[in-house]
């Protein structure tokens, strides 16, 4: 509460309600003051009014809106009467008089029905929305709608276009308090979208608004089929717009439609062919703005994009995708040969290049990505070779750089046809136009990203010789910058076999381009070399000594601020080919190198020197190569490095309809639009704090139990940004970072290294990170990092099982972690049933059954995880985990029913056969409802399924004693089933086969009296030595070993006739010990 007025504020309040109107006029123009103080003061003095008169206050406001004559103060008021009347933490409404509400509403609609300036009136609309929304659904407001309606009908186009605007609002907010009045609202719009009724542009703009609106809060398909006869008079109001030259109000149109696409795809299905047609006509029209051409395109990009709500629809369409594709190659040929661009330097980097080619490169990735290789390869593939024998060099050009864009969309099918794409991007490195070469390497890098490692793997010997030779290309240095940056890409996805019968010539050329006087080159040839050295490893030792002293000499030279990415990326380049050397050849110049850093980390820099970043990623890299011997350095990195993570993000809130601009065309500023609000993040902040994060999992992996005084410092920044929603890297580096937190500690504590600290510590350490983790996970919207924090929690559980005290994971932390689990399974499983129905959609096709596959392949391996989450919880809590388990158990068994996936039935058999494993005696009871399904997977389609079953055969026929008795005639037959397959020696199937033997050999050993053991014995032996799973291999020859020392009888046999084959059995596991302590 805030406390009461003293007596000089409640003068200066009743001064300010009192009768004189300027007085409180005087306080509105203080509240838009550029003076702090003076808007501050007036700030609390409206605050206190708020507080203490809230009826005189809201009619005061009132009274300036209709009685003031200045223009501002009238804005103003009205700001303040929405804000106060926004249903939030400061809405009034509830606490003013029925008097002051009567007037307010009335007021309200007598303003909006006079006022003659258009901005006041969408304001005031705003402000009635608002209200409305807050108010309506109580039948608070029941002469709104009346009025609302008797302003659409009548003549004045202002107020059908305010009521309209309303309507749309409230579509927004309050849709479902609408959808009673759905016939006359279908009859207004219908009405107000018409042109025979002579209506204004702006009317018709507000009424395709109300809408789409009133469209997207529709639930049911059947009210939304009742609006389908708009949609033609939606089309017809953005071809009349376009007609009579009013592109903005065009604009606007097409806006609402691109909106309309992207939430309610479907509705556009019937009159797709039209609406589509006339999209691509406007597209194709040259007569118009290009942003009006642009937005016509995003309408069909966002219809492709829209697979969620309309799978497959737009594949429908091969030829409006041909003319669409035939647009985008248009514009890419919108591209001058400016001189600027041979210069060859870093800022002149897009020289030439408009919007229209920036937007034809962008739109080309979206549509690839959305449709796939399928539909959009055939129809590249048709267009590209008249592009190429084209005399214009733009059109050769055109095809290398829609080649790279589509390359990650249509991947697996270009992958197919790689002869052919590699083929034709070489032949381009022959071009005469540098352009054109620079393109067809920009290609190879990209295809190396993407359609890698099988490029690397078949076309090695054709792309490395062509783009060593176009780092020869000395008269166009931009061309010999790009073929070192394309190496960079090539070897990123190469391994070192690849890679080193090439090194000799790569390596020497990247020296001499090192030399080059053009930065752009040189800064190529760093990138170039630190990855060739990063990929070919211990390889790259025999060019170290050559390498070294020309990298150095940048690292002590680059100085000025010309120079500063030359030197950024020769840390860069020294800490990989560190990295990729050893310690002990690169120990020497480690620490000169590190001199040189610790100068540069005292030295002040400019907020855009790239310094700082790669100084962050080198140390730690340093740090990686030299393990131990890099502590003495931690006092000089890691203040900066917290420094780094701990940054605030530098972000700008804006409503969405706000009049503030924000930069949009700014590249450092990423745009996000959340409900009302526009976000601008500034992206530089965020990759430095991003990577500042990561650097500090990296030191304690690394360090271990030398990284243990930093804990203290390094836990509170990054426990809090496990939540920080702004940017994916920075949580997933700090969910990294826990476990090995935590096993920072433990080491420490364990080995004596913890400045003092017990066991105690880690618990603290622990109540603070596991607690965080869960609630992480509960509030986590990506499937990835769900998966990375139960990993983590995972390894969490596993570092906190003390070899001295235990577990130091309590009861509660357990049953939050159980329950989340509960939780992520549900969750899982809505997602997977909305995919389901997604496929039952008329347009579903192959493509997205793949793309959906795909998508349902990470919630398997989110499952995993919760099995391996589980699998520790129940080896490290054992019989005390059961009542857990118990309340599991009714999310588990669905999973091994039929319906359920191979994945899916394996992980919950993988859990059961933890709990017979570990609980033992304490897990018979579950054995009724677990052993039969256990014992049909044994001849599961799936090799993983059938090996998990057939492990936990064995389990419970160990520890299952007379509950598995009655149960071994079945289990025989079902493991005599998997042992005689005639393909069970199969790769795919040794494991599951190594695992029945496993589990014959049990039965055998456990349940000798309910066997004829003189056949099954010696059949045990025959299918011995087991070399697949080497861990049950182990289990096996021992209880071999064991049965040969007691002179089992069974499996010597009569008069010994088996002996022969033990002994080749020892013989035969003998050799395969040899051979397996030879390779490893």
């Amino acid at each position: 509460m805030t406390a009461d007025p003293s007596h000089q504020q409640q003068q200066q309040l009743a001064i300010i309600l009192g009768p004189d109107p300027s007085q409180f006029e005087t306080l509105i123009s203080h509240l838009m003051s550029s003076s702090n103080e003076q808007r501050s003061q007036a700030e609390a003095l409206f605050n206190l009014c708020k507080q203490a008169h809230p009826d005189a206050l809201l009619l005061k406001l009132v009274h300036v809106l209709q009685a003031s004559t200045r223009p501002e103060s009238r804005t103003m008021s009205v700001i303040l009467l929405r804000r106060q009347l926004t249903r939030d933490d400061s809405f009034l409404w509830p606490r003013l008089s029925a008097s002051t509400q009567s007037t307010l509403k009335s007021t309200l609609l007598t303003c909006l029905q006079s006022e003659s300036t258009k901005s006041m009136s969408k304001k005031l609309c705003d402000t009635v929305s608002e209200l409305a929304s807050a108010i309506l659904p109580d039948n608070q407001w029941p002469e709104l709608l009346p009025f609302m309606f008797h302003c659409v009908t009548s003549e004045n186009s202002k107020l059908q276009e305010s009521a309209l605007l309303i309507f749309a609002q409230l579509a927004h907010y309050i849709g479902e308090t609408l959808v009673p009045q759905l016939t006359t609202l279908h009859s207004v719009f219908y009405q107000c979208l018409s042109n025979a009724a002579g209506k204004s542009g702006d009317v018709r703009i507000a009424a395709l608004g109300a809408s789409v609106n009133f469209i997207q809060c529709l639930t049911s398909a059947s009210d939304r089929d009742r609006f389908q006869d708009l949609l033609p008079l939606m089309m017809q109001t953005l071809t009349e717009a376009l007609n009579g030259g009013q592109e903005a109000t065009a604009q606007e149109a097409l806006e609402l439609l691109i909106e309309l696409a992207g939430t309610e795809p479907r509705f556009l299905r019937r009159q797709l062919v039209d609406v589509v047609g006339s999209m691509l006509q406007i597209a194709e029209a040259a007569s118009l703005e290009e942003g009006t051409r642009h937005l016509a395109i995003e309408f069909v990009i966002t219809l492709a994009e829209a697979r969620e709500r309309a799978p497959g629809m737009m594949r429908k369409l091969p030829q409006f995708i041909h003319r669409l594709f035939a647009i985008l190659m248009n514009m890419l040929l919108d591209l001058e040969d400016d001189p600027d661009w041979h210069t060859a330097d870093t800022e002149n980097e897009d020289a030439g290049e408009t919007s229209n080619y920036g937007f034809g490169q962008e739109c080309l990735d979206r549509l690839s990505i959305s449709l796939g290789g399928n539909t959009i390869v055939p129809v590249a593939s048709e267009l590209f070779p008249s592009y190429l024998v084209a005399p214009e060099w733009q059109k050769h050009h055109a095809v290398h750089i829609a080649l790279a864009q589509i390359a990650e969309g249509c991947s697996k099918v270009m992958v197919q046809n790689l002869e052919q794409v590699v083929s034709m991007v070489l032949n381009s490195f022959q071009d005469p136009h540098p352009r054109v070469r620079w393109a067809a390497i920009n290609a190879v890098g990209q295809l190396s990203t993407d359609l890698g490692p099988n490029l690397q793997e078949k076309y090695h010997q054709r792309v490395l010789p062509a783009l060593a030779g176009a780092m020869d290309d000395f008269q166009n240095p931009r061309v010999q910058a790009h073929a070192a940056s394309a190496v960079l890409n090539f070897s990123e996805n190469c391994t070192p076999d690849i890679l080193v019968p090439y090194l000799d010539g790569i390596v020497s050329k990247l020296l001499v381009l090192l030399q080059n006087g053009k930065q752009m080159v040189q800064e190529g040839a760093l990138t170039a070399l630190a990855s060739v050295a990063d990929s070919s490893q211990e390889q790259f030792q025999k060019y170290y000594d050559a390498v070294m002293p020309y990298l150095k000499a940048i690292l002590v030279n680059a100085n000025d601020k010309a120079n500063r990415m030359l030197r950024a990326k020769s840390m860069e380049c020294i800490s990989l080919v560190g990295m990729a050397v050893g310690k002990d050849k690169f120990r020497d110049d480690a620490k000169q190198v590190m001199e040189v850093l610790m100068s540069l980390q005292g030295s002040e820099m400019e907020a855009d020197d790239p310094t700082a970043s790669y100084m962050l990623q080198a140390w730690a890299r340093l740090c990686k190569c030299l393990g131990q011997d890099f502590l003495p350095y931690m006092n000089v990195v890691m203040p900066s490095l917290l420094q780094s993570a701990q940054l605030k993000p530098d972000v700008t809130i804006t409503s969405a309809d706000s009049d503030a601009e924000i930069d949009e065309d700014d590249e450092s500023i990423e745009m996000i639009t959340v409900g009302d609000k526009r976000i601008g993040i500034k992206t530089s902040v965020l990759e430095e704090k991003a990577t500042a994060c990561n650097m500090l999992c990296c030191y304690a992996d690394e360090l271990k139990e030398g990284f243990f005084p930093w804990i203290d410092q390094v836990a509170p920044t990054l426990v809090p940004l496990l939540k920080f929603y702004f940017h994916e890297e920075v949580r997933k580096a700090a969910v990294s970072a826990m476990p090995e937190l935590l096993r920072s500690a433990k080491l420490a504590v364990e080995k004596g290294q913890s400045q003092g600290h017990n066991e105690s510590y880690i618990k603290q350490l622990s109540d603070y990170i596991i607690p965080a983790l869960v609630d992480a996970l509960h509030k986590e919207p990506e499937v990835e990092i769900c998966a990375s924090i139960l990993d983590a929690l995972n390894e969490c559980v596993q570092h906190l099982l003390l070899q001295s005290s235990g577990p130091l994971l309590d009861e509660n932390q357990v049953r939050c972690i159980v329950d989340e689990i509960k939780q992520v399974v549900t969750a899982s499983s809505s997602r997977k049933q909305e995919r389901a129905e997604r496929a039952k959609a008329e347009d579903f096709d192959a493509e997205e059954g793949e793309l959906l596959k795909e998508e349902n392949e990470q919630e398997e391996e989110l499952f995993d995880l919760v099995g391996d989450c589980l699998g520790t919880l129940i080896k490290t809590f054992k019989a005390s985990f059961l009542p857990f388990f118990d309340e599991l158990s009714s999310y588990i068994t669905p999973m091994l029913g039929k319906d359920k996936t191979a994945e899916e039935r394996r992980i919950a058999i993988c859990i059961f056969d933890d709990i017979a494993e570990h609980c033992r005696e304490a897990a018979l009871k579950y054995y009724d409802t677990y052993v039969p399904f256990l014992l049909e997977a044994c001849n599961d389609e799936s090799s993983d399924v059938r090996q998990a079953a057939v492990y936990g055969v064995g389990l419970c026929a160990e520890y299952g004693g007379s509950v598995f008795k009655p149960l071994v005639g079945e289990a025989l037959s079902r493991l005599d089933m998997v042992i005689r397959n005639p393909n069970s020696q199969h790769s795919d199937n040794m494991m599951a086969y190594d695992n029945a033997v496993s589990a014959l050999g049990k039965i055998c050993q456990f349940h000798r009296d309910s066997i004829d053991a003189s056949q099954l014995v010696p059949a045990w032996l025959g299918c011995l030595p087991i070399k697949g799973d080497l861990i049950e291999a182990k289990v096996v020859h021992d209880q071999l070993c064991s049965m040969v020392e007691r002179s089992d009888r069974e499996l010597l046999g009569p008069n010994n006739q088996y002996l022969p084959k033990i002994v080749a059995v020892f013989a035969e596991v003998f050799c395969m010990k040899v051979l397996h302590n030879y390779l490893t």
